[in-house]
């Protein structure tokens, strides 16, 4: 199965679509070129899913890197925590400006959007407390 596609529905504006994964996060990204960037991610906007800066920043870093031109960017999001559901955000953003224009592609990379971030948490070992953390121990 592919992660992105090109498609024309009827006779309206074509999108183009990828996903993005971080952790547990998937995000399904559809960007259709248009006056102005808007995002709508899970039917609300920007500023209302993601209320710090921060947040903001990192979905919008993919389009900074490339001066594309304006999108119209909808998000379905799933899993994970808000941070990990920006960066999933982020890396289908990416992956979707290269289909649009393959030139994008060598920014975007050295950036290091391209690649899905493989970290996540370790699991949990038997005799263990945690992943790594081990019963205090004594000698005698």
């Amino acid at each position: 199965m592919t992660t992105t596609k090109e498609k024309t529905v009827g006779n309206k504006e074509r999108y183009i679509e990828a996903v993005g994964r971080r952790k547990t996060s998937v995000a399904r990204v559809r960007i259709t070129p248009s006056a102005k960037n808007t995002f709508k991610i899970n039917d609300r906007d920007l500023v209302s899913y993601f209320p710090t800066a921060e947040l903001r920043k990192v979905v919008e870093e993919a389009l900074g890197k490339v001066k594309a031109g304006n999108f119209t960017i909808t998000v379905v999001v799933k899993g994970g925590g808000v941070h990990s559901q920006a960066e999933a955000i982020r890396h289908g953003i990416a992956r979707a400006l290269v289909i649009h224009d393959e030139s994008f592609k060598t920014k975007i990379k050295t950036a290091g959007f391209l690649k899905r971030d493989p970290r996540a948490k370790e699991r949990r070992k038997f005799g263990l407390k945690k992943a790594r953390k081990a019963p205090q121990w004594s000698k005698r």
